[in-house]
């Protein structure tokens, strides 16, 4: 930590976050009453909730770890969330210690606790910028400071995007980051579907909508329409559970999200 990003703002305890939510639903500890209740309000309408957050991080950690056995050294995670072990960075530096990390997010939760739970390797670099998602230039610039960006860099946004609308700009700002990085860079991204169970993740829109959270699913096809240019590494777009998947799958149902990992080509 640099100790030089701005001042967090006051935690807002009356409303319900989606970082603090997805922690509840991993069995953390960093969320507060309206964030648990809107939590047993999703997993009452659909049980899978917190099975399909579980199965998101372990995408998280198999994609990292397979970017970095590949070469990756250098990886920028937006809409980080509140830390949860093992977190992007450890998973990295776990392979290659020098790797360098930096965590983006605007939740103040989430800057409260970042130095304390983002401590790397003392080869590698781990930094964490408080910055909107929906702000690409900002990023970028901080980001730079830190990363070599002429360098292959991997983009993780992990569960975000389906909390930013194609007519919020969220196409926009995967291509703005994506443009920005040098060839060989990669895109890890996961995101909600409806494709499995319409009904169960369209009553869980509306209850995060009833907490003042708006949220998108999207269908396998306009997933992969984040990808254009991009050379999708095998599996392809397929649910966040059956990307390379290490172990048998289980039969608690579908995983309503899904997961890519795309590399940008040379130029």
């Amino acid at each position: 930590m640099t100790g030089t990003e701005p001042a967090a703002s006051p935690i807002d305890t009356s409303r319900p976050h989606p970082a603090r939510v997805y922690d509840w639903f991993l069995g953390g500890k960093d969320n507060y009453p309206v964030d648990e209740q809107l939590g047993r309000s999703i997993t009452a309408i659909d049980r899978g909730a917190a099975r399909n957050a579980r199965a998101n991080r372990a995408f998280m950690q198999r994609a990292t770890r397979a970017l970095a056995e590949d070469g990756i050294r250098q990886f920028l995670d937006i809409g980080t969330g509140i830390p949860t072990e093992p977190n992007l960075h450890q998973i990295a530096q776990s392979v290659a210690p020098d790797a360098r990390v930096v965590y983006v997010d605007n939740d103040p939760i989430v800057l409260a606790h970042a130095g304390a739970l983002l401590r790397g390797t003392p080869e590698g670099v781990t930094e964490y910028v408080q910055a909107d998602a929906r702000d690409p230039d900002t990023i970028l610039e901080r980001a730079g400071q830190v990363l070599d960006l002429s360098r292959p860099v991997a983009l993780s946004l992990i569960a975000l995007l389906h909390f930013v609308a194609d007519e919020d700009g969220a196409h926009d700002v995967v291509r703005k980051l994506v443009d920005a990085l040098a060839p060989g860079s990669c895109l890890v991204l996961s995101m909600m579907t409806a494709d499995f169970e319409p009904e169960n993740v369209h009553r869980g829109i509306a209850a995060y909508a009833a907490g003042g959270v708006t949220l998108v699913a999207r269908s396998r096809d306009e997933v992969a329409a984040f990808f254009t240019g991009l050379d999708l590494l095998e599996p392809g777009v397929v649910p966040v559970s059956d990307w390379r998947r290490e172990a048998a799958a289980d039969d608690g149902g579908p995983i309503s999200l899904y997961g890519a990992v795309g590399r940008t080509c040379a130029r």
